[in-house]
């Protein structure tokens, strides 16, 4: 029941609820479970805390296609967090486990954000940082930097109250253990508050203002675009009526306007009349304009695009969406996957992935493209920003999805990509909740969801980097070596038991 209990303190801690800190008591209940366990105890007991987390946090991914391929998702994804409790428990008896066990869990993020099928690494715990004390150590190392602070706080806290409680009567408190709980408590608030300047909303390369258009869909679920043309008449009606609030005085003139991922249900390069439609758009608001549209070429794979559209040229680039979602844009082992659930051939014809960074100049503002699934990627964001981006562009397509809590969890990586990389970001959704983001992490524009919107803002833009940009894997990679320095230590120290055992 306590690994179950701890799995759900982590899921609590994740947004829409503010209560970033469930996250500390659920790894401190986490080390009191596995702490001196067998390793076949911690992967049982790890496996339990994976369902108490991921049931929860990705009910989502049922929401249209039934409960069988979201309870296939949390069983498989649930295995990486049983792997990472196996190895905190194999590093639970070395003096200063709280930070060997620490590194465990990010090792476990770390083989979840990459296998099978390119990784789902959606519920790392950084992403539900987004309003925590600990936000500024993303600009240190990144997401894994942000886990291990939070993993290492919790791990610390129930190692320093394990050892009050076991020798706080008797008056013989061991002052080296006690003394490496404290600090596994308290560097990682010590550490994100000194990593406090590098969280900077100041303008370095002057400012933009920005719109993004939420246009809604005309209907929920897997068919929110079968209504021909109606997704992409939507977002052309409310950029018309920014257009004329712009004319009128009411809203300050963008200099660019970015659309969500899908917003044209139709290829404008094959559909003439969708052609039209955004070309009227674009014309009427005047300024370059991202449309995010599904490509259907003759042959080969769909391509899930963003389009640059110039106001007097059309479209003059484009981005195809680099990771593509699997059993949602293609499908794997399909032939072996329709035998459990119809649903796949709803994929019809599979997406296939595009191979350049996407980084489109707007107006003199050079912005970074990560479609969706793919803000979840660490690389992904990054690849943007060190290919000169100012500004991050996050456009999504939520309609499949209900009114569930992904769009907020979507939210929420995008205000820690922000502070990661300190780039404004801004989200443009469908039909979620959109949301402008300076590079400190709040929210100064943010829609209702399934409410047409267009949100204005002007947003600071900044070229340096941060230490997570410049390292990249680095931290990771460091965590992993970290915990492989700890299994090694544990590992001896099993052999020189069992050897005096048989002394």
């Amino acid at each position: 029941m306590a690994a179950v209990l701890s799995g759900v303190l982590l899921f609590l801690s994740f947004p829409p609820r503010p209560l970033w800190w469930l996250a500390v008591p659920g790894f401190a209940l986490l080390g009191w479970t596995l702490r001196g366990r067998r390793l076949r105890a911690g992967f049982g007991l790890g496996y339990l805390t994976g369902l108490g987390f991921l049931l929860p946090l990705l009910v989502w991914t049922g929401e249209e296609v039934g409960a069988g391929p979201w309870l296939a998702l949390v069983a498989a994804e649930s295995l990486f967090i049983a792997l990472a409790c196996l190895l905190v428990a194999a590093v639970s008896r070395l003096p200063a486990w709280p930070v060997s066990a620490a590194a465990a869990w990010i090792v476990g993020e770390a083989a979840r954000a990459r296998v099978p099928f390119g990784g789902f690494p959606w519920g790392k715990i950084a992403f539900g940082q987004a309003d925590g004390v600990f936000l500024p150590l993303a600009a240190v190392g990144g997401t894994p930097l942000l886990g291990f602070a939070v993993a290492l706080c919790g791990f610390g806290l129930y190692e320093a109250v394990r050892l009050v409680r076991t020798y706080g009567t008797t008056g013989g408190l061991p002052r080296g253990p006690l003394a490496a709980a404290a600090l596994s408590l308290f560097v990682p608030v010590v550490a994100a508050s000194a990593a406090q300047p590098l969280v900077s909303d100041a303008a370095e390369d002057g400012t933009a203002t920005v719109a993004a258009i939420q246009g809604n869909v005309p209907r929920l679920g897997l068919d929110f675009n079968d209504q021909r043309r109606a997704v992409l008449d939507n977002h052309a009606r409310r950029t018309e009526q920014l257009a004329a609030d712009v004319a009128a005085g009411k809203t300050p003139e963008p200099d660019f306007v970015l659309w969500p991922e899908n917003s044209s249900d139709l290829d404008p390069y094959r559909n003439d009349d969708a052609r039209h439609v955004i070309d009227e758009a674009v014309g009427a608001i005047g300024v370059p304009t991202v449309v995010g549209a599904v490509v259907t070429p003759e042959s080969g794979p769909l391509r899930n695009t963003l389009i640059q559209w110039d106001p007097q040229d059309g479209p003059v680039a484009t981005y195809d969406k680099r990771h593509v979602q699997p059993f949602g844009e293609y499908i794997p082992m399909r032939s072996l996957v329709r035998i459990f659930n119809k649903d796949v051939d709803r994929v019809s014809r599979d997406f296939g992935p595009g191979t350049e960074v996407g980084v489109f100049d707007l107006a003199g503002t050079k912005v970074g493209l990560a479609t969706c699934y793919e803000a979840a990627f660490d690389w992904a964001v990054r690849d943007t920003v060190t290919h000169g981006a100012r500004l991050i562009s996050v456009p999504s397509n939520n309609a499949t999805f209900g009114r569930s809590e992904m769009t907020y969890q979507q939210l929420a990586m995008s205000r820690v990509r922000a502070v990661e990389h300190s780039r404004s970001v801004v989200v443009p959704v469908t039909s979620g909740v959109s949301a402008i983001i300076r590079p400190d992490g709040t929210v100064v524009r943010e829609s209702r969801m399934f409410t047409p919107d267009a949100l204005v803002a002007e947003v600071p833009l900044r070229s340096s980097m941060t230490p997570a940009t410049r390292m990249g894997t680095l931290p990771e990679a460091a965590l992993v070596a970290l915990a492989a320095a700890g299994l090694g230590r544990a590992a001896a120290g099993a052999v020189r038991r069992r050897r005096s055992a048989t002394a």
